[in-house]
């Protein structure tokens, strides 16, 4: 029985005529999707494992752990920079080159980290690490969207999105153990090699398309002018703001708060990963389903789920399932975030989709920032989900404004037209 053939999603910055390529069988599809997953995983290990190892980058370059944490929030700044710029100068660029020259960045990035002398230039290569994290995903999601009918479209991004969630269940803590047992910079070498291994995944496996040729960067920057744009970055800037108020700090969380040894650091982020997987999973179906109201419901649980954590942390059990049951939360509200910005974008969807991780690293250096302040006022460990919650609430306030145009406006944001041809599944994502 001949493999079914997956038509390019219309809308989705399809190659002109002249140059459209032969429809793709299914095993292709999803090879294709995974050697962009694997881009996932390496970023995803080099974003969150800092977390993991902080204590002992600290200790390396011989600063407090407060201080140590500008280490996480100058990498978050680097997305936030990257993202946009990046996206919006390359949009005319073939997809699959532009992938391969993010991820050779990102290699370099790590390698510089790796070999850093000092504190200061530990900062400057992190924030050089950050700058192609947004951008790849950001054409990662388009290349993964164009592969499929639209009513999969979510699908096709949340496998992509996969590995960074596969990255938290095995790529952290593994990187985290092997920076607390032989140096923290092991941990950075560790993402090099899966860097490698993506650069040539991608080079193998993923079919060649053009970028947009009447794309301008004017044009791609029209996105910041649409309010829907804007408020839905800013429910993830100030929302998911929450999570990273209380994941920067998990270690000692872990070991301060429930008196837990260092050993078990691992095992929580592991559990954190778990979550991941699940919520990346669900978010890409509730997103097919019914993408804002699966926004509004996942920020709610998220910001509930951080006060329980706030509560329940002295007890370890209770501090694995809060953990658990936060990264479910997240990572739903993560994938809608993407959708969403694809969505509201118009024609500049490769730069909706990378400024999600802008507006998500935007969060990351808020919610660090914010607990680290409370800590240093000598709240405890306890206090950032505190915090957390609070973001999660006030993250609300933008999308019942969003919520509120749409009702003015008397229709929900243009969906793209359905394709005509036979359907592919992807992988069960």
């Amino acid at each position: 029985m001949p493999a079914s053939r997956s038509p390019l999603a219309a809308g989705v910055s399809a190659a002109p005529p002249s140059t459209v390529r032969p429809p793709l069988s299914t095993a292709r599809v999803v090879v294709a999707v995974v050697a962009l997953a694997i881009g996932g995983f390496a970023i995803g290990t080099t974003e969150f494992v800092t977390m993991g190892v902080l204590p002992d980058i600290a200790e390396g370059v011989g600063v407090d752990i407060p201080s140590a944490g500008h280490v996480i929030s100058v990498y978050a700044l680097g997305v936030v920079v990257g993202a946009p710029v990046i996206a919006a100068l390359s949009a005319r660029l073939p997809r699959r080159a532009l992938l391969i020259g993010l991820m050779a960045a990102f290699l370099v990035g790590n390698g510089l980290t790796a070999l850093a002398p000092g504190y200061g230039t530990l900062l400057l290569a992190r924030f050089l690490t950050g700058l192609p994290h947004g951008a790849y995903f950001g054409v990662a999601s388009l290349v993964a969207a164009s592969l499929v009918a639209p009513h999969l479209r979510g699908r096709a991004v949340s496998s992509v999105m996969l590995g960074l969630a596969a990255a938290m269940l095995t790529g952290v803590p593994a990187a985290t153990w092997l920076g607390q047992q032989f140096g923290w910079r092991s941990a950075y070498w560790t993402v090099v090699v899966l860097a490698a291994m993506t650069v040539a995944a991608v080079l193998a496996v993923v079919p060649s398309s053009p970028g947009r040729s009447e794309a301008t960067v004017r044009g791609e920057l029209g996105a910041l002018r649409r309010p829907q744009v804007l408020l839905t970055l800013l429910v993830g800037i100030v929302g998911f703001g929450g999570m990273f108020a209380l994941y920067s700090y998990i270690a000692p969380v872990v070991t301060d708060v429930a008196e837990l040894s260092r050993g078990t650091v691992p095992v929580v982020l592991l559990a954190y990963g778990a979550g991941g997987v699940v919520g990346t999973v669900l978010g890409g179906r509730l997103a097919d389903l019914s993408l804002f109201r699966s926004l509004v419901g996942s920020l709610v649980v998220l910001g509930v789920l951080l006060v329980g954590v706030a509560l329940t942390s002295p007890y370890p059990v209770a501090l694995f399932v809060g953990v658990f049951l936060v990264s479910v939360a997240a990572s739903t509200l993560a994938i809608c975030l993407q959708m969403r910005l694809m969505e509201t974008a118009g024609e500049a969807q490769m730069l909706g989709a990378a400024l999600n991780h802008s507006a998500l690293n935007l969060a990351n250096a808020l919610g660090a920032w914010l607990g680290g302040l409370v800590i240093a006022a000598g709240l405890g460990y306890r206090a950032p989900s505190v915090v957390g919650a609070g973001l999660a609430a006030l993250g609300l306030l933008p999308l019942a404004i969003s919520a509120v145009l749409r009702r003015r406006a008397g229709r929900t944001p243009v969906r793209l037209a359905p394709a005509p041809t036979r359907q592919v599944r992807v992988p069960a994502a």
